[in-house]
């Protein structure tokens, strides 16, 4: 039987005991061993490149992974989901953003959390390895808008290879999200995509503008100054409209998982998509009442995350 709204397992343990250690602990202080990336540089149709970090077991099923805001591939949310499935039997590639490889990328344009057509890149470059016959994809806040968004908006041009995905702590409503996020975590974004736009000023000295940056102190701002004009948008609010994935979850056609908890942080009231849950069977929403934003341990010191026991019970399903 369907059920749209899925009941959720997750439970914090007692010393995580808001949203906010949910949150920052893991991400601070979690440390995955074992992982050991083989680094691809993928050549880009517009002559621009990203790089694809690969953990090969051997395997016909791939799982494709996409990275939160100013992430990469080191993250130990990434490292995780790789390590749970390399033990599982399947291959992983997680690719870095353009600029989120530790090198800035050679156009004016960066990532943003619409750039869907990189991932159908990454995903058809992987098909050309002639290895695979199941692609199963997830992301992480980001990522995971970035994921819904491709699945939803050509549903139709996405390859057959492509049968499952998850992804986790998902701002559907770019805006809301916007919104809600509070300066504390904000400013922390801004430092670091600071020192980006500083390695593309010397690349594109006329066309970036880096005056009175610290006087931005939300993403409507940020995004109306840099994130909309470099990426073909009219405004934050044109870049909002245009790439939240809520609009586009209508449309995805393979079994699709999203998991935000009710106490993340970063997520406003409208990215919890219980209506489009029930109208697309495709679609499975979960919302545990704890996990915070990319945190969901379940045991930190023994380095138990229900995010990547989650993704290999669903995506695996089938298999």
């Amino acid at each position: 039987m369907y059920m749209p709204v899925l009941p959720s397992q997750h439970k914090a343990p007692f010393y995580l005991f808001n949203g906010h250690l949910q949150t920052i602990i893991p991400s601070l202080f979690r440390q995955v061993e074992g992982v050991q990336y083989q680094r691809e540089r993928a050549v880009t149709p517009d002559d621009d490149f990203i790089d694809i970090d690969w953990s090969v077991v051997g395997s016909k099923a791939l799982l494709i992974l996409s990275h939160g805001l100013e992430g990469d591939t080191g993250r130990p949310y990434i490292t995780g989901m790789v390590k749970a499935f390399n033990r599982q039997g399947v291959d992983a590639l997680a690719w870095n953003y353009r600029s989120c490889s530790g090198e800035p990328n050679k156009l004016l344009r960066s990532y943003h959390l619409g750039a869907s057509d990189d991932l159908d890149f990454v995903v058809r470059h992987a098909l050309r390895q002639n290895r695979y016959s199941h692609i199963y994809l997830t992301g992480f806040s980001a990522g995971g808008n970035i994921t819904l968004k491709y699945l939803g908006e050509a549903p139709d041009q996405v390859p057959p290879q492509v049968k499952r995905a998850a992804v986790f702590s998902t701002p559907v409503d770019l805006k809301g999200s916007a919104q809600k996020i509070s300066k504390v975590y904000t400013r922390r974004f801004m430092k670091s995509l600071k020192v980006k736009l500083e390695l593309k000023k010397e690349l594109y000295a006329d066309e970036v503008n880096l005056s009175d940056y610290n006087i931005l102190w939300s993403f409507p701002e940020f995004d109306d100054r840099y994130t909309a004009p470099l990426h073909g948008f009219k405004s934050a609010e044109d870049y909002y409209a245009r790439v939240s994935s809520r609009q586009f979850i209508k449309n995805i056609k393979i079994p699709t998982l999203l998991v935000n908890a009710m106490n993340d942080p970063f997520l406003s009231e409208e990215c919890y998509p219980v209506q489009e849950a029930k109208e697309n069977p495709n679609f499975y929403l979960e919302m545990p009442e704890e996990g915070g934003h990319v945190g969901f341990a379940e045991d930190f010191s023994g380095d138990n995350y229900y995010s990547e026991k989650r993704a290999v019970k669903f995506l695996l399903k089938e298999r």
